[in-house]
């Protein structure tokens, strides 16, 4: 049978609660030298079950999503066309392109997208690209936004 991967987020303070799906046990544990890389891990409970868990750094809650916007790069060349949003947070957002793109690091850009929300609310984001792994792209909101009211209740968990 296989294990559930359990997600536990990490306070700002580096410390991680982690309860023990077998006996119910929980601890406080430091967690700060996993900081800054995506880490899964391996706890073994005093009850003799052992287990593995991803410790989670971010500050936001982060949405799945599916929803479909398009793209278009602000500064250092230009560009855009549709984009598929995977993830959002109070923070930040995920998306995908299809197809060869010439999206860097540190560009700015605007997404312009629709909730799935019963408003069907439509919005235009400018964030800072802040990873690209192939046609995934990371993006943080730009600071000097307001924040949305729609999206606030869009992300209630």
């Amino acid at each position: 049978m296989r294990q559930v991967l359990e997600k536990i987020y990490v306070s700002d303070e580096g410390q991680a609660t982690i309860t023990c799906p077998q006996c119910g046990l929980t601890r406080q544990a430091r967690v700060d030298q996993y900081r800054g890389r995506k880490h899964t891990i391996k706890v073994n409970c005093s009850c003799g079950i052992g287990f593995p868990l991803t410790l989670e750094f971010r500050r936001n809650y982060r949405k799945r999503a599916e929803l479909q916007g398009t793209y278009r790069i602000l500064s250092n060349g230009g560009g855009g066309g549709p984009a598929k949003i995977y993830d959002v947070s109070r923070n930040g957002i995920g998306f995908t392109v299809s197809g060869v793109h010439s999206i860097k690091v540190g560009q700015r850009a605007l997404l312009d997208f629709t909730l799935d929300n019963r408003k069907q609310s439509r919005l235009q984001k400018e964030v800072v690209v802040r990873s690209v792994d192939r046609n995934r792209i990371g993006c943080e909101f730009n600071s000097h936004q307001a924040f949305d009211k729609d999206l606030g209740f869009y992300l209630q968990p």
